[in-house]
């Protein structure tokens, strides 16, 4: 039977059994997960006495199967798992047997939470909040955070069993509450489990949206401490990509724009940076007045000289939200004020992604449509376009494809920079007019 995660190379390719190979020792079979045939880092047995690779037979379940892989036999969920201590322990006695031949001992994992278990700490936690002890709501909100960062597993079982519903709720409970010093440390307690384990649902966005939550966010993102704030950062994005309707509220609470204007202009983490530019583009992208709002905070220069980085997800982020911007006149104003905005907008065209190449064409497009209508220096953005090789480009960019819209604009764009072609050239060619050709 082929699995699809198993390695695909066949045999002992890993790089245990690579030194396993070198040194002549062999890896007794029932170490091995019948399921990927490598050495079992969390054994646990099956309802049909099967012993599998936690992470394997989780796997096979998840994709549906409801058969033991070895006997054929049904199979229970992922909780009738039950750890196989004894194999676990004679493991990693192996291993430590043949540490001189370079094979590390394996650790002890962690017993990933059940079911039962996340629903009575989920209900401690809205107990808690509602009563309004606020020093076991952050313990068990520190409970939940902890243990859905233990493991991929736990975070999805968490997600399943309603946690951001509930984390929401009492985030929202806390936050229209008590203005306490302790009220402010479990709501930073909460954002943080809620970054943990979103996506958001429905229920959970409509309390995050609430007025109370978002003035609280606001504070937090103004004056909490790192982490806290790239907490914030995170659940406003994920509150903007899960429900299109708060848009216009959360553009409207006050001080939250400039709130993530500033994370990325004084970026704390790449990861809080990254998050606030996906929220400042939802609003964009959905408000013009929002991104006339931007362009006033002075987001323009900064995400210009972003995309001189070379990390590929900071630029498609950078490049969606300067493209926004450039949809209004301001917008438009301030990059071609800006030295390196075509240029470096030409050198990003093939270098990012698919999706970054689409943003550039539309972005120089903006740019050029219209130059000398706004502003002084009639085609300048043009020409220095040429100088830096967009006609080219533009053409490579035909040539291999692209979609409709994005087809439309670098034909668009070609008609205009051709346009400028024989004036450009001239000044090149002027000095050299006078010279003879070569036999």
């Amino acid at each position: 039977m082929a699995f699809p995660w198993r390695n695909r190379k066949s045999g002992l390719k890993t790089k245990l059994d690579r030194r396993v190979l070198d040194k002549e020792i062999t890896v007794p079979t029932h170490f091995r997960c019948p399921i990927s045939l490598e050495l079992m880092k969390d054994p646990v047995t099956a309802s049909t006495g099967i012993t599998y690779d936690r992470q394997s037979i989780e796997t096979w379940l998840e994709m549906g199967n409801a058969t033991c892989p070895v006997t054929k036999q049904e199979l229970r969920n992922a909780d009738g798992l039950l750890p196989n201590h004894a194999i676990r322990k004679m493991i990693q006695d192996w291993c430590v047997a043949n540490r001189r031949y370079g094979i590390e001992r394996i650790p002890t994992p962690k017993i990933p939470v059940t079911r039962t278990q996340v629903v009575d700490i989920l209900s401690e936690v809205a107990a808690a909040g509602q009563r309004g002890d606020h020093a076991r709501c952050r313990q068990m909100a520190a409970k939940v955070r902890n243990l859905a960062r233990e493991s991929e597993r736990n975070r999805r079982c968490f997600a399943s069993n309603g946690a951001s519903r509930v984390l929401a709720a009492t985030f929202g409970a806390v936050a229209g509450g008590s203005s306490e010093c302790s009220a402010a440390e479990v709501s930073e307690e909460i954002l943080a489990a809620l970054a943990t384990v979103s996506p958001l649902d429905e229920e959970a966005a409509s309390h995050i949206g609430s007025p109370e939550s978002l003035g609280c966010l606001v504070s937090i993102l103004t004056h909490g401490n790192l982490a806290a704030r790239l907490s914030a950062a995170l659940v406003v994005k994920q509150l903007l990509a899960s429900s299109g309707a708060k848009v216009d509220a959360v553009a409207g609470t006050k001080g939250l724009v400039e709130a993530l204007a500033r994370l990325v202009k004084e970026p704390i983490f790449p990861q809080a940076t990254k998050a606030s530019l996906v929220a400042i583009f939802y609003m964009v992208s959905h408000d013009e007045r929002t991104a006339a709002q931007v362009v006033d905070l002075g987001l323009v220069p900064v995400l210009v000289e972003a995309l001189v980085e070379p990390e590929k997800s900071m630029n498609e982020k950078a490049l969606a939200v300067l493209e926004g911007l450039l949809s209004c006149e301001g917008g438009r104003e301030k990059a071609r004020q800006h030295a390196l905005t075509v240029p470096v907008l030409v050198k990003k065209m093939f270098r990012v992604s698919d999706m970054a190449t689409e943003l550039v064409v539309s972005a120089l497009w903006k740019l050029c449509r219209n130059e000398g209508e706004e502003g002084e220096g009639k085609g300048r953005c043009l020409q220095e376009a040429l100088r830096v090789g967009a006609f080219q480009k533009l053409l490579l960019l035909l040539q291999v494809g692209c979609s409709g819209e994005t087809k439309e604009k670098a034909t668009d764009l070609i008609k205009q920079l051709d346009g400028h072609r024989e004036a450009y050239e001239c000044v090149d060619t002027m000095d050299f007019k006078g010279l003879k050709k070569p036999l």
